[in-house]
């Protein structure tokens, strides 16, 4: 038996601080939940005509077992569609849980689905606008599939960046069940990322065109499965099997093989097994706490996950009573190690990264340690230690074994006695224009602090006109306003990346600033992101103008306005003309949204804390 040390005195403190800050709205969440729970199965205080509304449509066996109310009833939620390679396997998953669901004495039904969209087609267009807003719509659904109240359990089919965060919320609404989550694994390998990323890099410059382009994107983007860069949808994956929602080594395996198929009966039969009717009722809300959230933030820092889980994580907790604060994030940080290099952190993509040893290996790194909670509820069980091993098929079907203690390729992923970087990588910048976080973990060490005048844009297409145009000379700081989520949804500013990544090789000393989101894409160029206040509320952000002196030092955490005070605060901030700008693409049907949208730093979530 492995002996693991103490937790880490600086864990140990974020996680106090958390529960302190949380102890009254996290009381009135259990407190809800157990009400939900305490007259057992909900189906069986339903009318006779709700109930045979609800298993109408049945066979004859299964139908049986729901009217005799003995077996558990398992809701699937899923966000298939043919759109999303990610979401495509998840086509014939229903059938699956159907099958296992009987084989384990239950019945499944598809409860509801889910909207899923795809952030990779919306990059730099209108569409893009709604993203973000998706993540709470996806919640809003989830609680509509879960409302006919005849569920046991339930089991949550999704991958992508915004449907695991609103799968979760919506989950929590429904804290007394058990979910499960259930991945559908990421594509092949394809084209190299870093080849990918130089064509980018020469379409950009005009050096190759349109053609060489999308044969590059294609041969990167090439089958069903995630991406297999280290953006939000695969964090979201390690982030399920960290915080225990997946079973162990589910996340990173591909979709279509026996391996995929043979978890998913398997995480069907779980579901079953850990209903209220059983002796190891383990409801969400329960497995969902802070130990559970700081399990999250050290292992986001620890893989250099993506940025957007700066505000997903912290909706997430909010849906369960759990207050989380960027300072979470940032002291965290700077106490883990950064043990993967996963594009674009590096060239690696997810499948050398489970390769080399995986979700278990970091796990197993960052327990001894000491820098998770071990003794945290799981759909596995009690404790994490059930997480240091990986699936497998024998000779009598899926079993679990050791997962590797070594790393398999040191240029992916590292133990803590050795790590890429002493830290996470994820900063919180403080300063004259509120707050912001940065991303450094693919950033050279020696453009951790910027200073530059800005150059003031109101979109990424404005700065890529003057970028064409050849008017980005010499340093500077490009600040992209009007980007946060009352402004125009917080869209991600991939479009950006480009451009600035080729006047910071040609040796211009360059930074952004935005209110506007990157995620897991942020790559080289030092970005202080999610700034807040926003625009769009007045925030200091609107107050700069072209020529301002701007830095930005990711080394002490500071985003500052090098202009006299008296001047700056006699500034008001600028104001953008709306006529028109929401029109279109159904962004029309999202003013509510943008009206009620919460800043960055509560998650920028149309949803407060819940209430008793």
């Amino acid at each position: 038996m492995t002996a693991f040390p103490p937790l880490h005195a600086r864990v140990a403190e974020v996680t106090e601080r958390i529960a302190q800050r949380s102890r009254d709205s996290r009381a009135r969440y259990l407190e809800r939940i157990a009400r939900a729970a305490e007259h057992g199965p909900s189906r069986r205080r339903l009318g006779c005509a709700n109930q045979a509304h609800g298993f109408a449509s049945c066979s004859s066996d299964d139908k049986a077992m729901l009217r005799q109310g003995d077996g558990p009833s398992l809701g699937i939620v899923t966000a298939y569609n043919d759109m999303l390679s990610a979401h495509q396997p998840y086509e014939h998953f229903p059938e699956l849980i159907r099958a296992a669901a009987r084989e384990a004495g239950g019945v499944a039904m598809v409860a509801g689905g889910v909207p899923a969209m795809c952030d990779g087609v919306t990059q730099g267009e209108a569409g893009m606008e709604l993203s973000l807003f998706s993540r709470d719509t996806i919640a809003l659904a989830t609680a509509i599939a879960l409302s006919h109240q005849t569920f046991d359990a339930a089991v949550f089919l999704g991958i992508c960046d915004k449907i695991v965060p609103g799968l979760v919320i919506g989950a929590l609404s429904f804290g007394h069940l058990p979910a499960v989550f259930i991945p559908a694994g990421p594509m092949p390998s394809g084209l190299p990322n870093q080849e990918k990323a130089r064509i980018r890099q020469l379409y950009a410059e005009g050096k190759v065109g349109r053609d060489a382009l999308l044969d590059a994107e294609s041969r990167s983007y090439h089958s069903p499965g995630t991406c297999t860069f280290y953006g939000t949808a695969n964090t979201n994956q390690m982030l399920m099997e960290i915080m225990g929602l997946h079973l162990p080594g589910a996340s990173f395996v591909n979709p279509g093989t026996p391996l995929r198929d043979a978890l998913t009966r398997t995480a069907t039969a779980r579901a079953l097994g850990i209903t209220a009717l059983g002796d190891q009722y383990t409801p969400i809300g329960e497995v969902l706490d802070e130990r559970a959230f700081v399990n999250a933030l050290v292992g986001l820092n620890a893989t250099g996950g993506s940025t957007n889980h700066t505000l997903h994580l912290v909706a997430m907790a909010a849906a369960a009573g759990i207050r989380l604060d960027w300072n979470d994030f940032s002291d965290l940080a700077a106490v883990v190690p950064l043990l993967a290099r996963v594009y674009p952190n590096g060239s690696a993509d997810v499948n050398h990264f489970h390769a080399a040893g995986g979700v278990a290996f970091v796990i197993g790194e960052l327990l001894r340690a000491g820098l998770l909670h071990r003794d945290v509820r799981t759909v596995w069980g009690a404790g994490l230690d059930a997480y240091l091993r990986e699936p497998w098929l024998g000779d009598t079907g899926l079993a679990w074994r050791d997962a590797p203690t070594h790393s398999g390729d040191t240029d992916v992923l590292r133990g803590v006695a050795d790590p890429f970087d002493a830290s996470g990588g994820l900063t919180l910048l403080n300063g004259d224009l509120g707050r912001a976080i940065i991303k450094t973990s693919a950033v050279s060490p020696d453009r951790h602090v910027i200073e530059a005048p800005a150059r003031v844009f109101h979109s990424q297409e404005a700065l890529q006109d003057a970028f064409r145009a050849g008017l980005l000379q010499g340093d500077f700081i490009a600040v992209v306003r009007f980007q946060g989520p009352r402004a125009n949804g917080m869209p991600e500013l991939h479009k950006l990346m480009p451009p600035l990544g080729v006047l910071q090789d040609r040796g211009q000393k360059i930074a952004l600033v935005t209110d506007g989101r990157l995620s897991g894409a942020s790559g080289k160029v030092p970005a202080a992101i999610h700034v807040t206040p926003e625009a769009a509320d007045g925030g200091p952000i609107a107050r700069i103008r072209d020529g301002d002196l701007l830095r930005l030092d990711a080394t002490t955490g500071r985003l500052d306005v090098l202009v006299d005070p008296n001047e700056w605060n006699a500034r008001s901030p600028v104001t953008l003309p709306g006529s028109g700008q929401h029109e279109g693409v159904g962004r029309e049907l999202f003013g509510l949204f943008r009206a009620a949208v919460g800043p960055a730093d509560a998650g920028a979530s149309v949803f407060g804390m819940p209430s008793a």
